[in-house]
């Protein structure tokens, strides 16, 4: 750009310096009566703007040489910085479109189709998580005060005949409930329960989702250790 404007500058002082022979020329004939005077006037007309050409090339050549303004400066990096903001909203508008599991998880069954609408309000896979398994049973009100958080315990599956897997209590609701259809118990249906959870050690992930199972809690054990943490369901 500087080049280009020191080209310009040297154009317009070229077409002044011809102007002015042209405009001395023809005065000097206008005055020897030669040629009309109207041709003389636009002659100095025509030097007066190559003078004002120049003088503009000049300054636009002073400008690119000191450079651009702290305004337009100041200007650019606004605009810079708000390209950059939006360009941050859209590439987290992008990673939003993506669904994302919060652990490692196996799909149990798809809610939403694709076209439907979702939001963050509204689930699209029902998963069940894999790092910690459980295995719900019930305790009588007899059994209650007897089992503490932290005691060991067996869960036997009859898909595995012959072998232990290690557990621990996890949690003991705190609320009754009556006994659900699903479990098997010597006990009334009608009798009320108490929800145990037994964190099971299953490394080799040979436990399903929703097999039945049967554990065995010994009473005679105190807590030796500290509950785990409250298993998620």
């Amino acid at each position: 750009e500087i080049a280009q404007a020191r080209a310009n500058v040297e154009s317009a002082q070229a077409t002044l310096n011809n102007a002015a022979l042209r405009s001395k020329r023809l005065v000097a004939l206008a005055e020897s009566k030669s040629i009309s005077r109207q041709e003389a006037d636009d002659a100095v007309a025509s030097q007066q703007v190559a003078s004002a050409n120049l003088d503009v090339a000049q300054k636009q050549l002073e400008l690119l040489l000191a450079g651009s303004r702290v305004e337009d400066i100041a200007q650019a990096l606004a605009q810079y910085n708000q390209a950059k903001a939006n360009l941050t909203i859209r590439e987290q508008n992008l990673k939003d479109a993506v669904l994302y599991a919060p652990s490692d998880a196996v799909v149990r069954n798809r809610i939403l189709e694709k076209g439907d609408m979702a939001s963050p309000q509204k689930p699209v896979y029902n998963l069940s998580l894999t790092h910690t398994k459980w295995v719900r049973a019930y305790l009588t009100e007899s059994q209650l005060g007897k089992v503490k958080p932290g005691f060991s315990a067996t869960v036997h599956n009859d898909s595995f005949p012959g072998t232990d897997f290690k557990g621990t209590v996890g949690f003991i609701s705190s609320v009754a409930e009556f006994t659900p259809k699903n479990v098997e118990t010597p006990d009334l249906r009608t009798a009320l329960v108490y929800e145990v959870r037994i964190i099971v050690d299953d490394p080799d992930n040979r436990l399903r989702l929703g097999a039945p199972a049967t554990v065995i809690i010994p009473l005679d054990q105190e807590s030796g250790r500290p509950a785990p943490e409250h298993p998620r369901p």
